[in-house]
């Protein structure tokens, strides 16, 4: 594994640490907490940026074909079988929450938001990384 694909897993896990000092106990704390949802709305942005630079170094490092839209980058690993259909859906759709935090498409629905930071982004990102260590 070259030395930026280590890189970006180590800051992916940071990342991950980071957020876990922030997240609520409670949908309602969440909710509630201007602070802690921006804190946490931030991370899951970091994330899920360095989820999609990784998945591009993971696709040049294999010599794969680079897709035209940043979202076709876990399809292409799906492709070429990294990765299953159903970790590439959950992966596509951080990326689409990213989106709609970052360029502010709507609303954030925080119900959403909270389970994604609570139950799915840990889970499914560490997923992907045990994946990706074990190419070494």
């Amino acid at each position: 594994m070259n030395k930026r694909i280590k890189d970006k897993v180590k800051d992916i896990k940071s990342y991950l640490e980071q957020l876990s000092k922030f997240k609520p106990k409670s949908f309602d704390e969440y909710k509630k907490d201007f602070k802690t949802k921006a804190a946490c709305e931030r991370y899951f942005e970091k994330i899920a940026e360095a989820t999609l630079d990784l998945a591009v170094l993971v696709i040049k490092d294999r010599g794969l074909p680079i897709p035209e839209q940043d979202y076709e980058a876990f399809d292409t690993l799906e492709k070429d079988g990294l990765i299953d259909n159903a970790l590439s859906k959950r992966l596509r759709d951080i990326k689409g929450m990213r989106n709609i935090i970052a360029h502010k498409y709507g609303d954030v629905d925080d119900k959403i938001m909270y389970n994604s930071i609570t139950k799915e982004l840990d889970k499914d990102v560490n997923i992907f990384l045990i994946i990706i260590n074990r190419l070494d």
